[in-house]
């Protein structure tokens, strides 16, 4: 079926620069998490929105994390990762984790958390969280991602609205991507 002569198709949109696929993610409005980890004596944390769930069975999910990144140093030497779901209400944790930088401050010291599985750092507030063991690395261009079997979690509530990238894109990062 062709389209009428006065309709609008998609591919009278198309780019060539960057611009629609920059669009065409920031309408996604995906959601964002937190990432914890903990090695040599040193925890980290930051605000990612390179995620996804990359398998089903097994289960496999991939966080990828910013090379200029205080965490990516911590998240390099460490064997697991807690990765935490935010609720729509708590864009001042994501704040915090977003528009800090660990070279500067102790993150860890303005929120509340405990040791979780492996002993990484669980924050108290966060919706929903799992650990994982890190399989592999793989470089991504300035982000490296980091694939995780999932090992314990701790599920949000019914019904958890997620924050999402739309509340946090004007964050000014602690360190540049």
């Amino acid at each position: 079926m062709a389209a009428e002569p006065s309709a609008r198709t998609m591919s009278d949109n198309v780019t060539t620069d960057r611009s629609g696929f920059d669009a065409v993610i920031a309408a996604a409005d995906y959601p964002v998490f937190v990432v914890t980890t903990r090695a040599d004596g040193r925890q980290a944390g930051c605000l990612v929105g390179f995620t996804s769930q990359v398998s089903i069975e097994p289960p496999r999910f991939l966080v990828g994390i910013s090379k200029t990144n205080f965490t990516f140093g911590v998240a390099m030497a460490a064997e697991h990762l807690a990765v935490h779901l935010l609720g729509r209400e708590q864009s001042s944790l994501a704040a915090l984790f977003g528009a800090e930088t660990g070279d500067d401050i102790n993150k860890f010291a303005h929120c509340k958390w405990h040791p979780g599985p492996a002993d990484v750092p669980i924050l108290t507030a966060a919706a929903g969280w799992f650990t994982g063991r890190i399989l592999e690395r793989h470089d991504l261009g300035d982000h490296v991602g980091m694939l995780i079997e999932p090992e314990a979690a701790s599920p949000p509530p019914p019904h958890t609205d997620a924050l999402r990238y739309n509340a946090v894109a004007r964050l000014k990062p602690g360190h540049t991507a």
